[in-house]
């Protein structure tokens, strides 16, 4: 029986070594098939697993104000993605991520479930780098972060209403970032990438377009100038509890916005205040009757009829005009004074004896032709051009024309029309972009008419005016008060009022044209020349230091000293 048994064991053993070998033989045929005979095409079939193409995100061109300072930049940020059908796999990664991503757990395994059938979804826009490095770490197959960028605005609410904002693909939604939105935004680039089970790029093959940057836009404001306007707006509103308020300021040469400012103001930055009422640019998109600050332009008319001279004696006793059924009045009997006091002491009855003096649409005429009724050309989204009724005019409605109620503007455009006062009597469409030359305009008023009217303007900031609180120490200032009754149903509030100043400086050679509108003041001081002339005061005053504007007003001594100085102290 021993015998036997040591019989067999040998060719068992033989069997056994055989099938080692054969094994190993076919191992090794299988190495070379794999690592040698087809190699590349197991190779492409690999990479073609894991080969991906992906986007190249290009940043949107920066905005800056006219000296080159930022106001909106891109930042890059990373985003949260995931390939459901990969990541679906690992549920027990949900409660760890939500956590990350500071979001529910339900909602998230919501997401994923709902678009299992995707290989690509966005778990979060616009992450902090802290989620981002806590995405990153955990690791998840299926996870993943792709680089973005998110807009910036380091001014924050100071240029909001001007600069509006974008959406989260970059893509602009408000403002600026709309209007421009063709020149800012980049043109993304791709590549093709292999990517590991996690998502991540672990080599990058070849560049397939390369990404284009959005230009850069360089705009009319001075940054300067917005927050000084902004500040003094900010504080005329608070100051007199009004419910909002507005300021522009002009380069009355080129027709440039150098500011524009609003309140209630928002941050662009904040998600939660680009939903709110308070994103809209008022400035532009609000309108109001502009009250006495018309008057310039009746004067104007009337001036350019021929019949009236600046000191023509205008009778406005006893100090109330019925016309038709109505009847205008002055705040009290200013009698018989010429046209300039007219301007001076804002007389309704003077103005309206003006208007009905001259042709039935002469005052309206002038008022189109100065830009009311239409938009200012600067293609601001939301720009709205404001009512001036067409059709020939009652006695009533031209009184009433003349001392600035039946129609309605935009600070933008009032602005406007008193850059056409503020040069040669042309107007000059308005800019939010930077311009190196002076914008030549249409003329619309004679030349010796804006002068005549122009100094009119100056008395009403002088002693004895209703804008004295508009001056400015060194300059000569030239503007118009203006308080106008809110519109109500059945018509106008006994208790509700816009106060509004506009006007230039320096007025021998004006540089700039500013209007400001505190809308319902609800102190005891209500009146234009009350609220709003110390705000174009203040504004004015800074804005002359900075643009560094020679003074026109200076004492004798002073301005002999200057002349030697080669116009500098």
């Amino acid at each position: 029986m021993s015998s036997r048994t040591a019989s067999v064991q040998p060719g068992r053993l033989a069997f056994v070594v055989g099938l080692f070998g054969l094994a190993t033989a076919a191992l090794l045929w299988r190495a070379v098939d794999l690592h040698v005979l087809n190699r590349g095409f197991l190779q492409q079939q690999g990479d073609a697993r894991a080969l991906r193409v992906v986007p190249v995100p290009a940043h949107r061109g920066m905005i800056t104000d006219r000296q080159g300072e930022p106001l909106a930049i891109s930042t890059p940020v990373d985003s949260v993605w995931a390939n459901p059908r990969e990541f679906i796999e690992h549920r027990a990664s949900l409660a760890p991520l939500a956590k990350a991503l500071g979001t529910d757990r339900k909602a998230l395994e919501r997401l994923v479930d709902e678009r299992k059938s995707r290989e690509f979804i966005y778990l979060q826009r616009h992450v902090s780098p802290e989620t981002a490095q806590k995405v990153a770490a955990l690791q998840i197959p299926g996870v993943a972060l792709q680089r973005e960028y998110r807009r910036y605005y380091p001014t924050g609410e100071v240029t909001g209403h001007v600069l509006g904002f974008t959406d989260v693909d970059d893509h602009g939604i408000e403002g600026i970032e709309l209007m421009y939105d063709d020149l800012l935004r980049g043109i993304p680039g791709s590549k093709r990438v292999i990517k590991d089970r996690l998502g991540r790029i672990v080599e990058n093959v070849a560049s397939i377009s390369e990404p284009r940057p959005g230009r850069d836009l360089r705009t009319s404001i001075d940054r300067r100038i917005q927050y000084l306007a902004y500040r003094e707006l900010k504080a005329a509103v608070l100051k007199n509890r009004a419910r909002g308020g507005s300021a522009v300021v002009l380069d009355t040469r080129t027709g440039e916005v150098l500011a524009m400012v609003n309140q209630p103001a928002y941050n662009p930055n904040n998600l939660r205040h680009r939903a709110s009422a308070r994103a809209r640019n008022r400035a532009i998109t609000d309108v109001f009757e502009p009250g006495s600050t018309v008057k310039p332009f009746t004067v104007a008319a009337a001036l350019e009829s021929g019949k009236f001279r600046p000191n023509t004696i205008v009778n406005t006793a006893p100090g109330f005009l019925r016309v038709g059924g109505s009847t205008v009045r002055d705040h009290r009997n200013l009698g018989a004074i010429d046209v300039t006091t007219v301007l001076q002491k804002s007389s309704n009855v003077g103005a309206s004896l003006l208007a009905l003096a001259l042709e039935p649409n002469a005052v309206r005429n002038m008022l189109q032709r100065v830009g009311f009724g239409a938009p200012t050309g600067s293609g601001f989204p939301g720009e709205v051009a404001g009512v001036l009724a067409a059709g020939r005019f009652g006695d009533v409605e031209r009184a009433t024309l003349s001392y600035g109620y039946g129609l309605s503007v935009t600070p933008l455009q009032l602005a406007q029309a008193y850059t056409v006062l503020a040069g040669d009597g042309r107007l000059r469409p308005v800019s939010f972009l930077a311009r190196t030359e002076p914008v030549e305009g249409m003329p619309v008023i004679s030349g010796t008419t804006v002068t005549q009217v122009r100094k009119m303007l100056e008395s009403v900031t002088i002693e004895g005016g209703t804008g004295t609180r508009a001056r400015v120490a060194g300059y000569r200032v030239a503007g118009k008060t203006g308080t106008a009754r809110k519109a109500e149903a059945g018509g106008y509030s006994q208790d509700r009022y816009f106060a509004v100043f506009a006007g230039m400086a320096p007025a021998t050679r004006p540089r700039l044209a500013m209007v400001v509108v505190l809308d319902e003041p609800s102190t005891d001081q209500y009146y234009g020349g009350e609220v709003a002339a110390p705000v174009f005061g203040a504004v004015m005053a800074g804005a002359m230091r900075l643009l560094d504007i020679p003074p026109d007003d200076l004492p004798v001594q002073d301005g002999a000293r200057l002349a030697q100085a080669g116009g500098f102290l």
